[in-house]
């Protein structure tokens, strides 16, 4: 199974997180004013890879990119829907969870990043919700188990049909040896304040709770009998609808493809080229500031839709970081460039926030957050090369300041004359993209010390040169071109020969100091635990509850706790 796993169903050889709803086969999109419907009707014969099926609309990553497309468009496409309805196709079966045939049979890598990115997904609903307005109602019918639950948990209302038999559960440990992957564990108890005690019930009961003990365990927030059921969804979408912020006639713009050209060791995109080092074990993403100053108004930036700069920007170094993720396992390190004018990269953010009340402007700034946080939490080594010519100003500084290390050119190069290296800070450097952690990248690189983050505050809008940079703590270390080239080839043939599992580890906690979130447990201490225990006998190994479960057998544990 586990070479079948690697086996694209669609005879590709690369998992591809682009789609549309004309290419949906598990989801059913509808948009009727102010509401919209997501139907989950999965496909059982279509498996992202080969070896099982979706039975009981369980899921696989396929289905995760269908419904992460989904929400992006009804934020970006349909900017009236103030309200989405999250229900099943299937009769007697809300969600059956993450397919289990398919977590038996996959690499380990594989389910690591299945979880992250439903986990993203799961968030960005959560971010719709609390960003844009766009709320979601999840209406159960039968059994929501496992992630199916997860996917519930995830929504600002819970309706459970009170039928007798629809129930949800999280049934991972009593079943599969493992914990809820998509943040359950933590949802329960972080945002649905379910008593410690009755979540221990709950975790470990294989069947679930339904009823009105699921009301009042705070699982769900209604029961409903199926006799009023329509009716009762109906209100609570109305009362959802009053209170967004959504524009009632917003002009939606179209996700238009991404262009791409694809080589043996590049990817070329209209705004960025990634390069592939496989022997040296490295990606190099060249990002590009605008060529063109941004637009006379939030109507002109409408009618340049998906082509606008700063959106063309995330949307293709969101495809490019999950590319990289799903597709290029033995890549070390990542390493961010930049070529353009820092001043039009400027531009671009004093547009945005300057129409920070338009619908898209928010939307976009919402994208680049989601993205950066993308960047946050995928597990290589970040590095961030700031070089003669180079934009990172604003938004693009980010990425320097999401970097594990970063170096920046002291001076000029001989026959070189494109401009000094040079780190400019925007406004938004300083609240407008926080980390799961809650925090800016800056308050967080200096949490001991307001003062150095008040101080790097002052030059908003100025050229910083590599040493007042270094000085101000916004790089890690400034050379002069004799030292360039070496330092950086030895930090970099240094890097790759590390243990991959010790420096996902590594990376993963010094990237995430400070407080702690509901997102930040999510993706560092149950998603950390996750990690370990898909690797554990206990869950993987061949009498492990995973490639037993629906054999007859029982698994055979280790009982030894550790």
């Amino acid at each position: 199974m586990a070479e079948a796993e690697r086996k694209l169903n669609n005879g590709n050889s690369r998992i591809d997180f682009q789609t549309d709803p004309s290419k949906y086969r598990h989801w059913k999109l509808a948009v009727d004013g102010e509401v919209a419907t997501l139907l989950m009707d999965v496909d059982e014969k279509g498996t992202l890879f080969e070896g099982y099926e979706l039975k009981l609309n369980s899921y696989d990553l396929g289905v995760d990119i269908e419904l992460a497309d989904a929400i992006e468009r009804l934020r970006f496409e349909h900017p009236q829907v103030k309200v989405i309805l999250l229900r099943s196709g299937k009769p007697r079966v809300f969600c059956a969870g993450a397919n289990i045939r398919m977590l038996a049979g996959a690499t380990h890598a594989h389910k690591v990043n299945f979880c992250k990115f439903t986990n993203e997904t799961r968030n960005g609903i959560e971010d719709a919700s609390e960003v844009s307005g766009l709320f979601t109602i999840c209406v159960i019918n039968g059994t929501a188990a496992g992630g199916g639950y997860e996917l519930a948990l995830a929504t600002d209302h819970i309706m459970l049909v009170d039928d007798g038999s629809s129930a949800v559960s999280l049934p991972e440990l009593p079943l599969l040896a493992v914990l809820p992957g998509t943040g359950g564990l933590t949802r329960v108890t972080d945002k649905r304040k379910v008593r410690r005690d009755r979540a221990d019930v709950f975790c470990t009961t294989e069947e679930g709770i339904k009823g009105r003990r699921a009301v009042d365990w705070r699982l769900v927030d209604e029961v409903v009998p199926s006799s009023r059921l329509e009716e009762a969804v109906a209100k609570r979408a109305r009362e959802f609808t009053a209170r967004s912020s959504r524009p009632a006639a917003g002009k939606g713009i179209a996700l238009t493809p991404l262009k791409r050209e694809r080589s043996a060791d590049a990817v070329e995109y209209s705004t960025l080229s990634v390069e592939f080092e496989r022997a040296s074990r490295r990606a190099t993403i060249t990002l590009r500031g605008p060529e063109a100053p941004p637009p006379a108004s939030a109507e002109a930036m409408v009618d340049a839709g998906a082509q606008f700069w700063p959106l063309r920007l995330v949307r293709e170094l969101d495809d490019a970081i999950l590319d990289i993720r799903a597709n290029e396992f033995d890549t070390a390190a990542i390493i961010f460039k930049s070529s353009g004018d820092p001043a039009q990269v400027l531009a671009y953010d004093q547009f945005l926030e300057a129409n920070k009340k338009h619908w898209l402007a928010r939307e976009i700034r919402a994208f680049w957050k989601r993205v950066l946080k993308r960047v946050d939490l995928t597990s290589r080594s970040l590095v961030a090369l700031v070089e003669l010519g180079s934009c990172f100003a604003g938004t693009l500084a980010e990425l320097v300041f999401a970097s594990d290390r970063s170096y920046m050119l002291i001076g000029q190069r001989d026959g070189d004359n494109k401009p000094p290296a040079s780190l400019v800070l925007a406004e938004v450097n300083f609240g407008a993209y926080p980390m799961p952690n809650g925090l800016s990248r800056l308050a967080s690189r200096f949490l001991a010390d307001a003062g150095a983050l008040e101080k790097a505050n002052r030059p908003i809008g100025e050229m910083l040169e590599a040493e007042t940079a270094e000085n101000l703590g916004l790089v890690t270390f400034a050379l002069d071109d004799i030292d360039w080239e070496d330092e950086i080839r030895v930090f970099l043939e240094e890097r790759a020969s590390f243990s991959s599992d010790a420096l996902t580890g590594l990376e993963a906690n010094l990237r995430f100091g400070g407080p702690e979130t509901m997102e930040s447990k999510i993706f560092a201490r149950l998603s950390a635990w996750q990690n370990w225990i898909f690797q554990r006998a206990n869950a993987v190994g061949e009498e492990g509850a995973l490639k037993r479960y629906g054999t007859g057998q029982k698994p055979a544990f280790d009982t030894r706790r550790v």
